[in-house]
């Protein structure tokens, strides 16, 4: 039997959706896969940069009031851990700017946030903050 028209355009049309990449950009991504062990950028992190990714993790307390940023990080964080001396610095965080004012969620949600990942130094002209892991033109909930 010789394949006819239809069915090549067929197979053709329908190849992408069969085919799934190593990682789709729409699964979450964990915090501690952005980083090595020494603190660098995973190949993982390098691969995704530039690209509108989903990390879930737990809104650190905020440096100030009315920001549009906020921290990220794996674990939930009573205390803002860059305000305390005492405090230990989490290994695993990630900064996350929106476009409006963030509303404070409790520290213990979970939650989903998504932007574009951008790796390299940058510091906030607002408060200082530095960051060399960030997402930008973020939304979260």
């Amino acid at each position: 039997m010789r394949p006819d028209r239809r069915s090549f355009l067929t197979a053709a049309l329908a190849a992408p959706f069969l085919i799934r990449p190593a990682f789709a950009a729409e699964e979450p991504v964990k915090l501690r896969d952005l980083y090595n062990k020494d603190r660098s950028f995973s190949d993982l992190a390098l691969s995704l940069e530039g690209r509108r990714i989903t990390v879930p993790g737990f809104m650190a307390p905020p440096l100030k009031a009315e920001s549009s940023f906020f921290v990220l990080t794996k674990m939930p964080m009573a205390y803002c851990p860059f305000c305390e001396s005492e405090a230990e610095w989490p290994d695993d965080i990630l900064a996350v700017y929106t476009k409006r004012t963030v509303e404070v969620v409790a520290f213990n949600i979970n939650i989903k946030t998504r932007g574009v990942l951008e790796l390299g130094g940058y510091k906030d002209p607002e408060t200082g903050f530095y960051s060399m892991i960030r997402l930008s033109d973020a939304s979260y909930g």
